[in-house]
């Protein structure tokens, strides 16, 4: 019988690299972190965001101030133009004292309410846009 041989060493593997981790967090917070140097640095690209954001609030402010000079401002053309539904009377009272002593307060606390949360839902969409992964 052969006689048992000494085991032959296996050549050494070379220890794979290791591996890195890459996580969708972080490179969207790369992204976030230069849209938001941009921005506080003032470049041009964070003033044309800055521009946008304000272009669309003031598109906003003008949409609903000519809601409420077409809704309040209409009322009196209406009587003058109308002279009978000035004199049509509801529960006592002349119809055009109602509409513009009563009931134009809730519709301005309506616009102001719609306002409110256009405005917010601009800023939002910019915040979004400004903290979004760049691709």
């Amino acid at each position: 019988m052969a006689a048992p041989t000494d085991p032959v060493p296996l050549p050494r593997q070379p220890t794979p690299p290791q591996r890195t981790r890459i996580v969708l967090a972080e490179v969207a917070r790369r992204g976030a972190e230069r849209t938001r140097s941009e921005l506080t640095e003032q470049t041009r690209v964070g003033e044309a965001l800055v521009r946008g954001l304000v272009r669309a609030q003031l598109a906003l402010a003008l949409r609903l101030t000519a809601v409420v000079l077409i809704g309040l401002g209409g009322l009196p053309w209406l009587f003058a133009i109308a002279p009978a539904v000035g004199r049509v009377t509801v529960v006592g009272v002349n119809l055009p004292w109602l509409l513009l002593g009563v009931a134009a307060f809730p519709f301005l606390v309506a616009v102001g309410w719609t306002y409110v949360r256009l405005a917010e839902r601009n800023e939002q969409d910019f915040t979004d846009l400004v903290q979004r992964p760049e691709r």
